[in-house]
């Protein structure tokens, strides 16, 4: 029989080497967030997967320090535990009310105080308010007060079918909100001097609070227009043009310009400027410092 230790006290038989070795606590439950975002739904059924497909675009968009994206169609009720630890937390489910497909519902935090008990709860058909209740029972005082949730109104359900066009277009307005909103504030500013490098062998260096903040799928269209050099954001890989690739583990990022710069040979640290109205970063290819 091994004998008892009181807890604190020294085993001499736990370490025949005679050390004493403790244990810490280990803490399993997930990392707290500032943002959780939870898109809800059955990705296999038409529009009402348009919570998960939300939280795709989000992710080829590029997720900022301090957020989390869960896939709630998938999770179940893990999406509970994921909500421990969040400061916000924001919820996408499909609504089937009858109104036109594509209208969009954000429901007031006050009405999400008191919800219907869980009833008929199962793992494929977890919707936002089972998500919360259970949150709800599960965390106790340990459950976020801050919640938001957004609905879209689905018109084909069918098994198999893609987002319909109104509900395509509502869930762009919602990401823009989630942009707003919830995501942007997490973002690095880009500030207002900005600069980048040419190097000698075709590549552009952008430092990582350049990259963070204003191409955060690390996806970019570029063009030489007259003088200037012009990098567009894109959402994601899958909508074609140039990657930002990891240059260091500080999060500078780098691009191959060589082949758009066609036969200009431009080495070098330049000035590079923010266009609002373009949404693009302009970078003047003779100003070189």
């Amino acid at each position: 029989m091994i004998p008892a230790v009181e807890p604190g006290a020294h085993d001499s038989h736990s370490n025949p080497g005679g050390s004493d070795i403790s244990n810490p606590s280990l803490d399993i439950g997930p990392p707290g967030c500032a943002v959780l975002v939870v898109g809800c739904g059955n990705l296999l059924r038409g529009d009402d997967g348009v919570g998960p497909v939300l939280v795709r675009h989000l992710w080829e968009r590029g997720v900022p320090a301090g957020a989390r994206l869960v896939d709630g169609g998938t999770a179940g009720m893990d999406v509970a535990f994921q909500m421990r630890g969040a400061e916000r937390v924001v919820i996408i489910d499909a609504s089937a009310t009858g109104a036109t497909p594509g209208t969009i519902y954000r429901v007031p935090g006050e009405e999400l105080a008191d919800l219907p008990p869980l009833q008929g709860l199962h793992t494929h058909s977890f919707r936002w308010d089972h998500a919360i209740a259970f949150a709800h029972w599960a965390l106790a005082d340990a459950c976020p007060s801050d919640i938001t949730v957004f609905l879209i109104e689905a018109g084909g359900v069918e098994l198999g079918a893609d987002l319909s066009e109104p509900v395509l277009a509502a869930m762009e307005q919602v990401i823009d909100v989630l942009e707003r909103d919830f995501l942007g504030p997490l973002r690095p500013p880009g500030g207002d001097d900005i600069s980048v490098q040419f190097t000698d062998d075709g590549y552009l260096r952008l430092d990582a609070s350049l990259a963070a903040s204003r191409f955060p799928s690390d996806a970019v269209a570029a063009m030489v227009r007259g003088d200037d050099l012009w990098l567009f954001p894109l959402r994601g890989p899958r909508s074609g043009g140039l990657l930002l690739k990891q240059r260091n583990p500080a999060g500078d990022r780098s691009l191959l310009i060589r082949e758009v710069l066609a036969d200009r040979l431009v080495t070098g640290v330049h000035r590079a400027f923010w266009d609002d109205a373009q949404q693009a970063l302009r970078i003047p290819l003779e100003s070189a410092r």
